[in-house]
């Protein structure tokens, strides 16, 4: 049995878990999310508990029910929390501004960069216009996001410059010395 799948995943109040054939449906407070079981993996939802159980003890079988159960975990935290993550833009005259559902991010380069926030995700941006937040209540999609506007300009290791995120230590090298 793996150790992660066999834990049940706690509904806690508030929250709806509904197991329709293969698709698993969570809402909370922040919002629905909804996702497919894989073949072979079953989910029952009794006693305000999910549980998941695999058919037999084949590899794929075996790597696919730890995912699903963290997966499911993951949209009751999402639906209840949500998730955050903060990124910071460091540089003279890097910034970012927000218009409307577009991440304008002034990186030094000759235009600025856009980025449409997907659906489901809501980014602030500071007064200052260098700590830009993205949440949600899909982790995945937080984290991609996350991760996109960070790959416009990643913080480089000799001056810092760049997007990173808050807490995130860039190792610093130290550059070419003159004889």
């Amino acid at each position: 049995m793996s150790k992660i799948g066999k834990q049940p995943v706690v509904i806690p109040a508030g929250v709806t878990v509904t197991v329709d054939g293969q698709r698993l449906t969570v809402k909370g407070p922040k919002g629905e999310l909804s996702r497919v079981i894989p073949d072979g993996i079953t989910a029952t939802v009794s006693d305000g508990r999910v549980v998941y159980t695999r058919a037999d003890d084949s590899r794929p079988l075996r790597s696919l029910h730890g995912l699903s159960r963290t997966l499911c975990a993951n949209m009751v935290q999402g639906v209840t929390a949500g998730y955050k993550k903060e990124l910071s833009i460091e540089g003279t005259g890097f910034k970012a501004q927000l218009q409307g559902q577009t991440l304008l991010l002034y990186l030094g380069f000759a235009s600025a960069k856009e980025y449409k926030i997907p659906a489901g995700i809501t980014a602030t941006v500071n007064k200052d216009g260098v700590i830009v937040g993205v949440e949600g209540c899909d982790k995945e999609l937080v984290g991609q996001a996350a991760a996109r506007i960070r790959s416009y300009y990643p913080a480089e290791p000799y001056k810092g410059k760049g997007v990173k995120y808050v807490g995130e230590v860039i190792r610093r090298k130290q550059g070419k010395k003159m004889a």
